[in-house]
């Protein structure tokens, strides 16, 4: 059986804010921000949800290294 994602409740608090706030991410930023702390403690790879996170911080280092 696999683990439970150690992230999964933030990314369900996240859609939870998201629907009751019309998708205003400006709303959310408290809850993402949570999202953000969980990812900070696993490993790479370990959590599902925070794969979109690691994709944006690759993307992020690419572009910044790619305009020096």
């Amino acid at each position: 059986m696999p683990q439970k994602d150690p992230c999964q409740k933030q990314a369900c608090e996240i859609q939870k804010c998201l629907q009751a706030n019309n998708y205003l991410e400006s709303k959310c930023q408290a809850v993402i921000q949570e999202l953000r702390k969980c990812c900070a403690r696993y490993p790479k790879g370990r959590s599902l949800v925070c794969s979109g996170f690691e994709k944006e911080e690759e993307e992020n280092l690419a572009m910044k290294s790619g305009s020096k």
